[in-house]
């Protein structure tokens, strides 16, 4: 019997669920070769799946931002 990877295996919520119930919610579960990521309010739809190294770095920028560069300004001085 063949089973969708989003309903296997162990799955974690976000430390910021938000309070409640946790209605703006993401879960994750590290796989074999990949990192799953769903909804966890349709566990049942399909889920986002990142090389382990690509999340990673997301994982990084999100904790570290970098600011970015000011625009520079298109007004002849």
């Amino acid at each position: 019997m063949r089973h969708p990877v989003n309903i296997l295996g162990d799955w974690r919520k976000s430390s910021y669920s938000g309070s409640g119930d946790g209605n703006a919610c993401v879960e994750i579960a590290h796989r074999n070769t990949h990192i799953a990521v769903r909804d966890s309010k349709h566990r049942t739809h399909a889920t986002l799946n990142f090389q382990r190294t690509t999340f990673a770095t997301f994982i990084a920028a999100l904790k570290f931002p970098r600011p970015h560069p000011r625009p520079r300004s298109t007004v002849p001085r």
